[in-house]
């Protein structure tokens, strides 16, 4: 059976010349870069050359990249690093959208006793600016708005958010695990002090990451050791993963015209013709303003569960908005903060493409998503209820 993968806001598949330029780290070139010889040394000069690549990438100065094992790592020390510089404050702004890696981190400040403001939004998951302008005073520490949401694709207006904030003062860290690789990011124009990236979302292993900090940002280091990345993350780098994010970030910039053309273009189509074949379908957040890749679909009377197994008996992976917690189904914490009726929230899928997906593939899911839809439904009470009301049956 094909494999057909719609599933990358979750992970991607490793680049092949991802891995063609990670492999030799493994093995003929393993020496510890921090060494005093000269095998150390040039894989030291490998690891240089790399964060010169991801820099480029970020348009960031080198010396502003800190490698880290992922993208909650970065968001956690971001955080934590900055809260650490300025223990006087105990003022956190940061929205009810955010990943885990943030969400959860909120919850863990407010039992500290710190006070934590979440910004809401609104049906279509954009943000309220002047809510932002309102929570802001002189004892917030931090403010920690994500680029564009992982579950709907909707970017926010990160710039404009950085204005203000930094017109109090106040430093500003967003977390672009979605955004790397499918818009541009330009530090050098932007007012982010630190932003996190993760490599398995741009078609680089799992388990490294990048957090970018501004120079002259005040930051404490989240893990404490050796002088490794400048005294600001301790421990030996992981050098195959490190080449290969480099790889990747290049690989990343030269495609990044095609995820907004061809990449969008799939999109578009799957999400028209879904919402022509089956009724009683929403779209998900702000349809203007989202990733190129991205979709998210609810439908309405159904589980998004029992559509995801379906969808993947026949080979076709992609992710729910929902989440089983303690073995009852709740709807995912972004659906909920939108205001996504409950006759749809429990349904939702997302579709999440990459530039390796086809038009064939589109075309496979259109064929196959409708009878599947139309099949849950008919043992769904809710749907009889629906057609009761609308006096269909």
């Amino acid at each position: 059976m094909k494999t057909i993968y719609l599933d990358n806001n979750a992970t991607t598949k490793v680049a092949p010349e991802v891995v063609e330029v990670m492999l030799p780290y493994f093995s003929e070139l393993y020496g510890n870069p921090s060494s005093m010889h000269f095998f150390g040394g040039q894989v030291q000069r490998k690891v240089d050359e790399a964060r010169a690549k991801v820099a480029d990438f970020l348009g960031a100065e080198p010396s502003e990249i800190v490698f880290t094992s992922c993208g909650t790592e970065s968001d956690n020390a971001a955080i934590l690093g900055t809260l650490d510089s300025y223990p006087e404050k105990r003022h956190f702004i940061t929205t009810r959208v955010e990943h885990p890696a943030v969400n959860n981190v909120s919850t863990y400040l407010a039992r500290k006793g710190y006070r934590v403001t979440e910004l809401s939004v609104d049906r279509e998951g954009r943000l309220d600016l002047d809510e932002l302008r309102e929570s802001l005073t002189d004892e917030t520490v931090l403010v920690s708005v994500m680029y564009a949401n992982n579950e709907t694709g909707v970017i926010f207006p990160i710039e404009e958010i950085g204005e203000i904030v930094k017109a109090r003062g106040i430093p500003f860290h967003t977390d672009a695990v979605q955004a790397a690789g499918k818009i541009s990011l330009n530090m050098k124009k932007s007012k982010v002090d630190m932003l996190s990236i993760s490599g398995h979302k741009l078609h680089a292993p799992k388990g490294i990451g990048v957090l970018y900090i501004r120079k002259g940002t005040k930051f404490s280091p989240f893990l404490i050791g050796g002088h490794q990345e400048k005294g600001r993350r301790g421990g030996t780098e992981n050098v195959p993963y490190i080449v290969g994010l480099g790889k990747a970030c290049e690989l990343a910039k030269a495609h990044l015209d095609e995820e907004n053309t061809r990449i969008k273009a799939l999109r578009d189509y799957l999400e028209a013709k879904i919402l022509e074949k089956i009724p009683n379908t929403l779209v998900n957040g702000d349809r203007l303003n989202r990733l190129p890749n991205t979709v998210s679909v609810s439908f309405e009377y159904v589980e998004g569960e029992s559509i995801l197994l379906l969808l993947s008996d026949l080979g076709i992976c992609a992710s729910s908005g929902s989440a089983c917690t303690s073995g009852s189904l709740e709807p995912s914490h972004v659906l909920r903060a939108m205001g996504v009726p409950f006759t749809a929230a429990h349904g939702s899928i997302r579709f999440s493409l990459s530039i390796y997906n086809t038009k064939e593939e589109m075309d496979y899911i259109i064929e196959h998503l409708p009878p599947i839809i139309q099949r849950l439904r008919d043992i769904s009470p809710f749907w009889k209820d629906y057609l009761k009301v609308q006096g269909k049956t």
